[in-house]
């Protein structure tokens, strides 16, 4: 029973009051290629059952990423979740609990969220971190904004090592601030190149280390250049294991890091919910949006956090809010905060020198296929590898020897004509036999 609750009287003079002739009008904004006309192809409704039935059918075409060899990165990784993390997030405490609005009615999830900041300062070298964001695009996206409002210019430069994804989603949310978004052509190893696009216009350069092709960059010098411009430096991290063997983005100068957090304490889950890492120095805090829980003592003298800092339209006036987040989340933050507990700074450092090491192998083994040509020359735990062929034909031919082969280039980007560029990752799941099993599949189906 579909509930309308409208008469066509009732929406015409509410359409009226807004001066909008029709319901088609409220949605000019949108472009008219992201726009359908048609109707969508999908059956009449049923009973549960069928439903049922028709849901177990769908779902037993997919395969489980553990159940053979699976190589796949580009933004979301299969490492280790103990089984510590789920049991404590499946707490009714944790489980049920929302974002806390009013701090002294919501001591334990403030503390949670105060440890998870102070973590994501820690990994990324600055000095504070929000809690939370969405996912690390959406992060991105809020930096390059953040960037606007503190330098007061509307030219961001996106390097062509930034995760196409990324990069598509701070275009389509810094368009509707008026922005203009220069994104760079894209380059397997050309972070640098955004150093010699900065103006006196520019506002930010976002630049990823390693970036989607895997590539590891030191971007100390990208830092100075920016600077010195007036400009901001905006490091981008997907793989957020990596923070454990590379230089923190603070440490090579940026002024805001962000990331995906995935990689620590949260399954693939068919791509999401993840959980976006973001911090900067602390004089751009008043610039940063999201929340930040803080420490206090109560009048007793007690222990106590409070939200320091509260930026979106609820808690402040609209004209001064930096951010329209309307949650943080929660639930995936708290896993990554159990984890990151229960590895700490050695296992962190221990589990990022076995993902290096296997993601070493792996190059080894695709290398010496013949036809087949490693790009990524620096790398953490993903590589690219160029095929003598198109990469989403092979991906799907490798299916039939039982190896997820990894992310053909052309999924993320069709346009940039790397057709023949394959993503593979390696993490601390990759047992040495997958690696084989890749290296001989694929040289017996180059050969043929």
């Amino acid at each position: 029973m579909r509930y309308l609750p409208l008469t066509p009287d009732d929406r015409a003079q509410m359409l009226g009051v807004i001066g909008a002739a029709t319901i088609d009008d409220l949605f000019a904004d949108v472009p008219a290629a992201a726009r359908k006309s048609e109707t969508f192809d999908l059956p009449n409704h049923a009973g549960e059952l069928e439903v049922e039935r028709e849901l177990v059918g769908l779902a037993a075409l997919n395969r489980a990423a553990g159940a053979g060899p699976f190589f796949c990165g580009a933004g979301a990784y299969r490492h280790h979740v103990p089984a510590t993390v789920d049991h404590i997030i499946q707490r009714s405490e944790f489980l049920t609990s929302y974002t806390p609005y009013q701090p002294e009615i919501a001591q334990g999830t403030l503390q949670v969220l105060f440890e998870f900041q102070t973590q994501v300062a820690a990994l990324t070298g600055l000095d504070v971190a929000n809690a939370s964001m969405y996912d690390g695009s959406t992060a991105c996206a809020e930096a390059v904004m953040m960037a606007r409002r503190v330098t007061r210019r509307k030219k961001a430069i996106l390097s062509g090592g930034l995760h196409p994804h990324y990069a598509a989603t701070t275009q389509t949310i810094a368009h509707a601030e008026g922005m203009d978004i220069v994104r760079q052509t894209v380059a397997i190893d050309a972070e640098a190149a955004v150093a010699d696009a900065i103006d006196a216009e520019t506002a930010c350069v976002v630049v990823q280390t390693p970036n989607v092709f895997g590539v590891a960059t030191d971007v100390t010098a990208i830092a100075e250049a920016a600077h010195k411009a007036g400009a901001l430096l905006i490091v981008v991290t997907t793989e957020a294991v990596s923070y454990g063997l590379l230089k923190s983005p603070g440490e090579m100068g940026a002024d805001i890091a962000v990331a995906e957090g995935q990689s620590i304490g949260n399954a693939l889950n068919f791509g999401g919910p993840y959980i976006g890492l973001f911090a900067c120095r602390e004089k751009l805090v008043r610039q940063m949006p999201g929340r930040l829980c803080g420490e206090t003592v109560d009048a007793d003298g007690r222990r106590g956090f409070v939200l320091t800092l509260s930026t979106r339209e609820q808690h402040i006036r609209r004209e001064k809010a930096t951010s329209n987040i309307c949650t943080n989340s929660g639930l995936c933050a708290l896993a990554f905060t159990i984890h990151l507990t229960l590895l700490g700074e050695v296992g962190l450092r221990q589990l990022a020198a076995i993902n290096h090491a296997k993601a070493r192998r792996l190059a080894k083994a695709l290398g010496a296929v013949k036809g087949v040509e490693v790009l990524t020359k620096r790398f953490f735990n993903e590589i690219a590898v160029r095929l003598p062929g198109d990469a989403a034909a092979m991906v799907e031919g490798l299916l039939d020897d039982g190896v997820v082969a990894g992310v053909p280039f052309s999924r993320l980007d069709p346009q940039a004509g790397l057709d023949d560029v394959l993503l593979c990752a390696a993490t601390e799941m990759t047992l040495d036999e997958d690696i084989d099993a890749f290296a001989q599949a694929l040289a017996r189906r180059i050969g043929r």
